[in-house]
Formats: structure tokens, sequence, C-alpha cells
């Protein structure tokens, strides 16, 4: 039975922003896979991606995203997570998966300076090239899609969640 709500999206679109909404709006639990790795690895998501490897940032953030074993919870992962295949097969076993969608521009708008908000990039790669190579894979996952719009407030964005999860999923899985 699938309890959690699993918010996947790009950095920017407001995962853990609005996941702690949706978490107290749906009386669960809230886990921040972030917030996971930092512990895991006992430093600051930015130093963490800072000292490892594209590829090793990946890894861990998958190896946390498996440690995953919440129940009646909305954890929000990392804007990178979809590319680990396996941590994403965990994630959608144990949860309806939603991906928070927002357009490039907003996205450009919200994060600022992209070296310094924990964001896992290949040299060279900009947030435009990450949009395009990532925008798929939040396809391919996503059971449910939810639009992140400029100027919508946090609670607007979780009640169009939280109905979209009611109209879309049997209400049993989430409770």
């Amino acid at each position: 039975m699938k309890t959690n709500v699993i918010m996947i999206g790009m950095p920017g679109a407001g995962k853990s922003t609005v996941g702690v909404v949706l978490a107290k709006t749906l009386g669960l639990d809230f886990v921040d896979l972030d917030l996971v790795i930092c512990r895991r690895e006992r430093a600051a998501l930015q130093r963490v991606v800072d000292r490892n490897t594209h590829e090793g940032f990946l890894r861990i953030e998958s190896e946390a995203a498996l440690s995953i074993n919440a129940e009646n919870s909305v954890i929000a992962t990392g804007g990178s997570v979809v590319y680990g295949d396996e941590a994403m097969a965990h994630l959608a076993e144990i949860g309806v998966v939603v991906y928070l969608r927002a357009a490039l521009a907003e996205l450009e708008k919200r994060i600022g300076n992209l070296r310094t908000r924990g964001i896992a990039f290949r040299p060279g790669q900009t947030l435009a090239d990450l949009y395009a190579e990532r925008t798929p894979l939040y396809e391919r996952w996503a059971d449910v899609t939810v639009d992140s719009l400029a100027g919508e407030t946090i609670e607007d964005a979780a009640l169009k969640i939280k109905n979209l999860l009611r109209e879309q999923c049997d209400d049993r899985q989430l409770y």
C-alpha cells in the first residue's frame, strides 16, 4: 500500500516548501531527502556536491533515497534523484509520485546562483540544460503532475496537490 507522497521536480519548483505545507494539510510527516543526505554525509548539501564528482553525488543521493522507509509522509526529493532508476523505483513503490512542474523562466527567478544551491550538474551545464534533460525523467516517474505557478501561494499549491491526489488516487493509499 502506498502511504507516502513523493515530491519530484526541478530545483526551485517548491518541493520542500510546498511539501511541508502539504504534509500539515494531509496530517502526514515530512521527510526532506536533501537533509537526509546532509545528515548521512555530515555536511551542508553544497559541500557534499562540491567534494564529489557529479556521478559520486548522484550515487550518494540514490543511496539516501533507497534508505527511506517512511510511512504516512510527504517526501521531498532532490531534483536529481530521477537519474537513479533503482532509487525512483523504490520511491514509486512506497508512494504516489507528484511532479511539481514549473516553467524554466520561473525557476531562473527563484534559484538565483546555480552554484550555491546544492544542485548537481556537470561542468558547463546551464539550468536550461538541466531542465531539458530532466523533464522527460520527471514525466516518466510522475503519477500526478501539478504546475507550480508564478504568484501562487504555497498554501494554494498544497491545496491543489491535495485535490488532485483525491481525484486521481485512491484515498486509502494516503491515509
